[in-house]
């Protein structure tokens, strides 16, 4: 990794940008300054490279839908959508930003620092501008010189061509600060994203007022449009591909640990999408049982199972979230294969509970419930019935978690809706969901056969709620446990 030049330079204001600081040095740098003639050598030289003609992104007709949408739920207030800011990884060094879900949302841009604000007309309606950074200045040297410089990391849009692409007026972003301390009125702000923006708003806004918004635009991603579903499906297509390449590649991971499996998913999601939408949960043998197991690090063994929990990030951010338990080996043992029946009949009866009209706690009720009558009938709660064990919820030692989530632009969508609009809510079409029971049997577990212990399975797909029932987005990948066992045979050749 190259390093940046930053040295010590005088601030120089222009005309294009009267507030330009100076440009900071870095410590222990190789060139101790700029020559007066290199630095106007830097200044000239360069052809027009500004975009003419463009047309709209995809989503800008879907993005205006909803920001009409937030303005008829809020008339007459200042609204304040960060995208957020680069966060320092080491030293100097950042991780990869990604816009917040919200901004992303309701204007299509991904670009760091950038800020949705929506200005109050009157009573009813508001003016939408979107604040940017623009083409890095080249008068001051800001475009090689600074570590954000366009010769570091590329070039960004003019505000020109933003207001093409998204539809939506933009204005220098380094003026918001000043123009929000002077705002009047009432004014909500999502919080979390961007420190400088709450500095400048700190006596405008509540806490209270604020979390209404933020709740809104939560709710406002429980019923997905027609782009959101195509987003979801490309997103899911891509994610099969990247297990077909997993299951190509496990005898390398039998030489090597999880993380090959892990190395080998996320070259899928950046050659198809963005990134992975989570950390992949790449566990062999007794890790399965750890829901979360993001190490990786452990062995792969033939004779034990591979849950692979993971999912493709769409470049407009759009994530899937697909589990599939492997026999490593290609072949279940009896037993492995008894325990993944009774959750992939647990995912089949959650399936099927899927519909409009439907609660969305009706999945969970029907996967646990089929889940209870295994673990009776295998002798693992005493002689206690189906409906005792569900009524104590004991089934959950071996369960653990909810039958499934929402899903959308975060894996775990829609998290801070209302509990009435959510967990209590009716399903309607364009509802977006994982169904995901499993069944873990620690390896310490002395109230299961020793046979048992260390065996987890979990099935998970993403299931959209249609005018007549659901549709399965990730029914590529086979699901039952002749199905899984052929369909690798294949893949391995």
């Amino acid at each position: 990794m190259s390093e940046e030049l930053i040295p010590e330079t005088p601030e120089q204001e222009t005309e294009e940008n009267e507030a330009a600081e100076p440009i900071k040095q870095r410590k222990n740098g190789l060139y101790p300054g700029v020559s007066d003639e290199l630095a106007e050598n830097m200044k000239s030289g360069w052809a027009d490279t500004e975009l003419h003609g463009l047309e709209p992104i995809a989503q800008a007709e879907h993005t205006a839908a909803r920001r009409a949408a937030l303005s008829a739920r809020f008339p007459g207030e200042r609204l304040v959508i960060p995208a957020g800011n680069l966060k320092t990884r080491s030293n100097d060094t950042e991780y990869a930003f990604r816009a917040s879900t919200e901004y992303a949302y309701l204007t299509g841009d991904q670009t760091q620092d950038g800020v949705l604000v929506l200005e109050p007309t009157g009573d009813s309606g508001h003016q939408a501008t979107i604040y940017l950074l623009p083409r890095s200045n080249r008068e001051n040297g800001e475009f090689w010189l600074d570590g954000q410089g366009e010769l570091w990391v590329g070039r960004r849009h003019s505000l020109a061509e933003a207001e093409q692409l998204l539809g939506i007026p933009a204005k220098d972003v380094r003026e918001i600060a000043a123009a929000l301390t002077e705002a009047t009125g009432p004014v909500r702000n999502v919080r979390g994203h961007d420190a400088s923006i709450e500095a400048a708003l700190t006596d405008k806004v509540t806490a209270e007022r604020d979390e209404e918004l933020r709740v809104y635009l939560s709710e406002a991603r429980l019923v997905k449009d027609a782009f959101e579903i195509a987003e979801l499906q490309k997103a899911c297509d891509a994610t099969a591909r990247g297990f077909e390449d997993v299951v190509r590649s496990l005898d390398k991971a039998e030489a090597t640990s999880e993380r090959f499996i892990e190395g080998t998913f996320f070259l899928r999601a950046r050659i198809e999408g963005n990134d992975i939408g989570y950390g992949s949960i790449c566990a062999a043998g007794p890790h399965a049982t750890t829901l979360h197991w993001v190490r990786n690090d452990g062995a792969v063994r033939s004779g034990d199972l591979l849950l692979l929990d993971a999912g493709v990030e769409t470049n407009e951010l759009y994530t899937a979230d697909v589990t599939r338990t492997l026999p490593i080996n290609g072949t279940f043992s009896p037993l492995q294969r008894k325990i993944y029946d009774a959750v992939y009949e647990a995912q089949e009866a959650g399936i099927a509970a899927v519909k409009p009209g439907a609660t969305f706690r009706d999945f969970h009720d029907a996967s646990q419930r089929v889940l209870a009558e295994k673990l009776v009938a295998w002798g693992l709660l005493g002689d206690l019935s189906v409906e005792k064990v569900l009524e104590l919820g004991l089934q959950r030692r071996w369960t653990l978690h909810g039958t499934g989530h929402m899903l959308g632009m975060d894996v775990h969508d829609c998290a801070v809706a209302r509990t009435e609009a959510y967990v209590d809510g009716i399903l309607e079409p364009g509802v977006c969901l994982t169904v995901e029971p499993g069944l873990y049997f620690q390896a310490d577990d002395l109230t299961v056969p020793e046979e048992y212990r260390g065996i987890g399975v979990r099935i998970e797909d993403d299931i959209l709620v249609t005018e007549d029932g659901n549709r399965n987005l990730s029914d590529q990948l086979p699901r039952r446990a002749d199905e899984v066992e052929a369909w690798m045979a294949q893949l391995k050749g």
